[in-house]
């Protein structure tokens, strides 16, 4: 199974991670892992008083903060990844990567508001079931 783990350094995230390596199904070496991190764009106007690369660094070492700790504990659980960071919108990319990669699932930390905290709100989770094609499990 083609799976793609969406990441944002948060409690929500370290669930997730919890959950894979307590089912044991999910350690299967037949299963192929992708994880994407998305970055918040830095805005137009505070970019206009920062050059090219210092937006780079910001974007290179917020992947480096939320991806790192993820790479560490999933090598701990004997599985290999890919790693994929994105700006803009996370719902979007998730959603797009989904479809583009033609990945059979996709699992994300939620911090299970329920339906109508989520309407509300509009969570990152409820925009990727709204946006996606593939299926989505939630780990709250």
């Amino acid at each position: 199974m083609k799976i793609l783990l969406a990441v944002d350094g948060s409690a929500y995230t370290k669930r997730m991670l919890t959950y894979i390596s307590t089912h044991g199904d999910w350690l299967d070496s037949k299963h192929r892992y992708t994880v994407i991190h998305c970055a918040v764009a830095v805005p137009h106007r505070a970019a206009a008083f920062l050059d090219h690369a210092q937006v780079q660094a910001f974007y290179a070492e917020d992947a480096q903060a939320v991806l790192d700790p993820v790479r560490k504990f999933l090598i701990k659980q004997g599985i290999e990844a890919n790693y994929v960071h994105r700006i803009g919108s996370a719902a979007a990319n998730i959603a797009k990567l989904a479809q583009q990669g033609k990945f059979d699932l996709v699992m994300m930390g939620t911090q299970g508001r329920g339906a109508i905290g989520g309407l509300l709100l509009g969570s990152v989770a409820t925009k990727v079931l709204s946006l996606c094609k593939t299926p989505v499990l939630l780990i709250r």
